[in-house]
């Protein structure tokens, strides 16, 4: 290990909370040597480092929204502009790639920490600190191998590229891309170590806790086609946390209306700076608007009628409460999802349709919802499909949906954009699917780049 100084920068994320359990262990020194469990915990307590910044790219090429020529040609910088149209052009801009793995780097001196020292006078809060360190790198390393490489196929997992796994804190390390089977490999073990040690309750928000590692292997296995498990960590989760948000109590006439930390929140995280899907520059796709019926609570809670251009909305039910930024987090209306799914896929159709029904309940108005009865599994599925779009808009699941369901034909699907007269589109399965490494780090870290 070749770090002397680590810089202890955790920003008070209070101004839009006012939680005090709120990642409550703060830095109370500048510079120092991490080597206590103390400083393990305040390393972790980095809201800003472990909980926000991971990769947008993928979701600002999705098809849930599109941009006026006004707003691509004045608010857009270069790289955002080139992702909108899937130009696949050559960029340095790194942060999106760095950010997740100093979460990593962060996890990694934990367990350093942890591995080193001397634990007995508390053995139980270490075998917290790593069950969180453990959470934060699958789901770091997650993020990114959704972005920055092609879906998961266990036909061709061992030869497609992943990404670097670093699972030790010495940046003298060279960076190697592992395969997409051992990337996988390695975010499974992550989460299932996170979900033996962390706790069932977890009382400081933006810490995760047993039912978050249970969702996110769910959400791991849905991504990998693995049906079976994803079905019984989904079932997992919500027999520990289940809560759901009523949107009839909520005021739909908010700017934001749906609140930070709410009820269904397993695990809060927020992405890079999502400019061109922002409240103010994005503008839902409108097919998709048109899903939503009149009863439909989610039509006006998520949605604002813009004055121009007509006829257009933007999404404001962000889960972060946040206008500028896409929340990636972990919820239990996605893992009702991811039951509804999985269940349809392997046959348990009655599960399927509770959890499907035990959602829209909570999401039309009271006493108009209509229970969904379809029990042929592949009518069902494209109803679970459908509703997975509906409610996860915006919320960080769409690149990766596009993804995993291009490798079925029922549901490839071609993605058009036109700006300037000109006529954009991106093929299912193409290898942009992958997204372009920076070029920095291509030529720094001497990794190969995706292929094209």
């Amino acid at each position: 290990m070749k770090i002397y100084l680590i810089i202890f920068s955790v920003y008070v994320m209070l101004s839009c909370c006012c939680c005090s359990e709120f990642l409550e262990v703060k830095p109370d020194i500048k510079m120092v040597i991490p080597k206590s469990l103390e400083d393990a915990e305040l390393l972790l307590n980095d809201y800003s480092t472990m909980n926000t910044g991971y990769p947008v790219y993928g979701d600002l090429s999705a098809d849930e929204y599109y941009v006026a020529p006004e707003t691509f040609d004045g608010m857009l910088d270069f790289d955002q502009r080139n992702t909108y149209l899937w130009l696949d052009i050559i960029y340095d801009d790194a942060a999106q790639w760095q950010r997740p793995y100093k979460a990593v780097f962060n996890a990694n001196q934990v367990l350093e920490i942890i591995g080193k020292g001397e634990t007995e006078e508390n053995k139980m809060k270490a075998s917290n600190l790593i069950g969180i360190a453990h959470f934060f790198r699958a789901f770091a390393f997650q993020q990114l191998v959704e972005v920055f490489a092609l879906s998961y196929n266990v036909a061709t997992s061992h030869a497609e590229m992943g990404i670097p796994l670093r699972l030790t804190p010495d940046v003298d390390d060279p960076s190697t891309r592992a395969s997409l089977q051992e990337t996988y490999d390695q975010i499974l073990r992550d989460y299932r170590e996170a979900s033996i040690r962390l706790p069932i309750e977890e009382g400081i928000k933006g810490r995760p806790m047993r039912a978050s590692a249970y969702a996110g292997l769910a959400r791991v296995y849905l991504g990998m086609g693995k049906f079976e498990e994803a079905y019984a960590y989904a079932d997992s989760c919500l027999q520990l946390k289940s809560e759901l948000m009523d949107f009839n109590d909520l005021d739909k006439n908010r700017d934001l209306p749906i609140d930070r930390f709410n009820v269904e929140v397993l695990f809060s995280a927020i992405s890079a700076t999502a400019g061109p899907m922002s409240l103010n520059n994005g503008l839902v796709d409108s097919m998709l608007y048109r899903d939503y019926g009149s009863t439909d609570l989610r039509k006006t809670v998520f949605f604002r009628p813009n004055t121009y251009p007509l006829d257009s909305y933007s999404f404001k039910g962000s889960y972060d409460n946040s206008m500028a930024n896409l929340f990636v987090g972990l919820t239990t209306s996605e893992i009702y999802l991811i039951k509804a799914e999985s269940g349809a896929r392997i046959g348990k159709i009655e599960e399927s349709l509770a959890a499907l029904n035990m959602l829209g309940i909570k999401r039309f108005e009271r006493n108009k919802y209509i229970a969904i009865t379809e029990r042929n599994p592949e009518l069902l599925l494209t109803l679970i499909l459908k509703e997975r779009q509906k409610e996860l808009v915006f919320r960080g699941r769409r690149w990766s949906d596009l993804k995993r369901l291009n490798l079925d034909p029922r549901f490839q699907k071609t993605l058009k954009r036109e700006m300037h007269g000109m006529m954009y589109q991106l093929e299912p399965n193409s290898r942009k699917y992958a997204f372009r490494l920076p070029e920095i780090v291509i030529n720094n870290g001497k990794i190969p780049q995706n292929l094209r």
